[in-house]
């Protein structure tokens, strides 16, 4: 590779995100300030100096790269020489198929190896609002827990509103795991949205009977508590927990979001429903649909066990879980170009959990690639996006376009995720038989779909690398 080598890269946040993207950028041949806050000014969740300090979990989640989209993403990376996964294999504790790590180990040896490497150097201290002028090529990586002054300065930057603080998710199903015997398509009074065509809902029936015994179960379902820095942060009447309004009175949700009117279920028609679950198509795939209006507190166990009473939904497989926590993120579709640039101001780019992703390996993963098209900028150049068909061109696409905007105007419709494969496109030809030619029955079939969406992402991955990275021989 050729070409000018341009100014030094700033890294502002010192996370598993920040940490990523300021190895890549030097194991470029690119100088990086990574600027870190802490111990300067420490936040409500973190506990030491250290960088990369996991301040929730432990755990990677599953290091099954074959039938698990996090674990793919984790063999993605360690082919990319990931940093942040090198120092949780070095520290891995036992934890079954999952990779967890020691996490004073694993922040010792991220942060050792970044103070080692010679064109790295950590600046402690807080950058209070936008970067200075002169800093030409900058990565903002400062996560859920973004200083008050950075948050304002960025706020002021867009011409929308550009940071979320309180994230409500709805649960995300997969399509194919819906009974469609049971639901069916129709938008309410078959009205048309924005790109839709008037069936543009999935919908699940109740009878009185069991819209009683669901809102019963919402109200008893064991719900998770807020941290410790989130206790201060209201609930908005746009978002509330489908529990507290359920709490509100046994009519409640009939009146809002599982109202039946203007529905008529094909498959009963002189039936009228007591109540009506809608989901509504979350990606441009259609691969993912989500629950509208089921933002929840409840734990994922009893998401799972009370969501999957709701007819048609008995079999369903989550994308994501539903929850309702304090976090910055930025409206990524309508604000980042395709390389994680911010559009009304290019010299800075975004990583990490701010850009929409939910996860230690997701976050790393995308101060992974903001890095590498850091570091190409840095040179006067420019390398394509990682194929859609991988773990970390789908997470990408989901954050800079993969997403649809909800029919509703005015709602904030762009959710964080982790990885998972409904964000990846469908297999052209998905696989039928078993390699002794007998047809695939049952869950086979979701599991070969998946070993073979793996495959072909790691060797599309490979051919990416050797195309567009000179760090192939680190793979």
């Amino acid at each position: 590779m050729t070409g000018p080598l341009s100014n030094t890269v700033h890294v502002i946040g010192a996370g598993l995100a920040g940490s990523e993207a300021a190895w890549q950028v030097a194991k470029s041949g690119v100088p990086v300030v990574l600027h870190e806050m802490r111990p300067e000014r420490m936040t409500e969740a973190h506990r030491t100096d250290g960088l990369a300090e996991l301040v929730c979990s432990n755990s990677f989640r599953s290091d099954d790269a074959a039938n698990n989209a996090v674990g793919l993403l984790h063999a993605e990376m360690r082919r990319l020489d990931s940093l942040i996964m090198r120092a949780a294999d070095a520290n891995q504790v036992p934890a079954g198929g999952a990779l967890a790590v020691d996490r004073e180990g694993f922040s010792a040896a991220v942060t050792k190896a970044l103070n080692d490497h010679p064109l790295i150097e950590i600046a402690r201290g807080e950058i209070k609002g936008l970067p200075p002028a002169d800093w030409d090529n900058v990565i903002v990586a400062t996560g859920p827990l973004t200083s008050a002054p950075l948050a304002d300065a960025i706020r002021e930057l867009t011409d929308e509103n550009a940071l979320a603080f309180f994230d409500a998710i709805a649960p995300i199903v997969h399509r194919e795991s819906i009974d469609m015997s049971v639901a069916w398509f129709q938008s309410r009074y078959d009205k048309v949205g924005p790109g839709g065509n008037g069936a543009d809902y999935i919908n699940c029936p109740m009878t009185k009977e069991q819209y009683d015994g669901f809102v019963a179960a919402l109200i008893a379902g064991e719900k998770t508590e807020f941290k410790q820095w989130e206790t201060n942060t209201p609930y908005f009447d746009g978002c509330l927990p489908i529990e507290v309004m359920a709490e509100r009175g046994p009519e409640t949700l009939r009146h809002g979001p599982m109202k039946p009117v203007g529905l008529t279920n094909p498959h009963d028609p002189a039936t009228k429903a007591y109540a009506i679950v809608q989901l509504r198509q979350d990606n441009k795939l259609g691969t993912l649909y989500n629950i509208v209006g089921f933002q929840t507190k409840l734990k994922y166990g009893e998401q799972q066990r009370i969501f999957r009473t709701i007819p048609g939904l008995e079999k369903a497989e989550f994308a994501r879980l539903g929850g309702l926590h304090r976090n910055t993120f930025l409206n990524s579709p309508k604000l980042l170009d395709g390389q994680l640039r911010l559009r009304a101001q290019p010299r800075l780019r975004f990583a990490g959990q701010m850009t929409g992703c939910e996860g230690y390996v997701e976050s790393a993963s995308v101060g992974l690639i903001a890095g590498l098209y850091a570091a190409a900028d840095a040179r006067g150049e420019q390398i394509a996006s990682p194929p859609a068909t991988t773990a970390l061109g789908s997470l990408l696409g989901h954050i800079t376009g993969g997403h649809i905007e909800t029919i509703e105007p005015g709602t904030r419709s762009f959710q964080p995720m982790n990885i998972n494969f409904g964000l990846f496109p469908p297999l052209a030809n998905p696989p039928t038989k078993k390699p002794d030619g007998t047809r695939l029955r049952g869950n086979e079939k979701t599991v070969a779909k998946k070993q073979a969406m793996s495959a072909l992402a790691l060797a599309d991955l490979d051919r990416w690398i050797a195309d567009h990275l000179r760090i192939a021989a680190a793979a």
